[in-house]
Formats: structure tokens, sequence, C-alpha cells
């Protein structure tokens, strides 16, 4: 495996990753936001809390759903990430 590849969701029999990062309240924020959609959804995380790692493969999260729900959690959260506003240092105003 390259430097620029990742490891691809577990394959989980009825249900189908939605979502992957690498920041637990971003997953967070994602299940709570489909949880209040009435979407079932699960957290898989691979992070290795005994090197505190937060980036690379052994540090990825992922949101999963049952299969039934896939299309309806992939809209919603195309949404919540279309109404999150990105930040960015370039907007903040000089003193």
């Amino acid at each position: 495996m390259s430097l620029f590849e990742h490891p691809k969701p577990n394959d989980i029999e009825n249900w189908v990753c939605v979502k992957e990062g690498s920041t637990e309240y971003e997953m967070d924020l994602a299940r709570n936001y489909l949880s209040n959609l009435k979407i079932p959804s699960n957290i898989l995380s691979k992070r290795d809390t005994a090197y505190s790692l937060v980036i690379g493969e052994m540090a990825l999260i992922y949101l999963y759903v049952p299969v039934e729900f896939e299309k309806k959690a992939r809209t919603a959260l195309e949404e919540l990430d279309a109404s999150t506003p990105e930040l960015d240092s370039d907007d903040e105003e000089e003193s």
C-alpha cells in the first residue's frame, strides 16, 4: 500500500459505509444528524489509541448505515456538508 492510498472500509453484512473521516467529533456530528432523521448508524473506529494517532490509516473512522438507508443517509450527509461553513483563515478580519 502506497503512502497516498488508504484502506477500504470493512465489508459488514447488510451495512454500508457512507462516510470516512479522521476526527471523532466529525463522525459524532454526522451520526447525531442521522439519528435526528431517524436513520440508524454505527461508527467503526480504526484509531490506534495506544499511539494517539490522528492521521493516516491507523486513525480512520467509518460511519455505517443499514443498506436500506444508504440513499437517504448519503443525501442527508451531502445536505449537512453543504450547510456546514468551512473555516478559512482568509475570511478572518485583520486588526
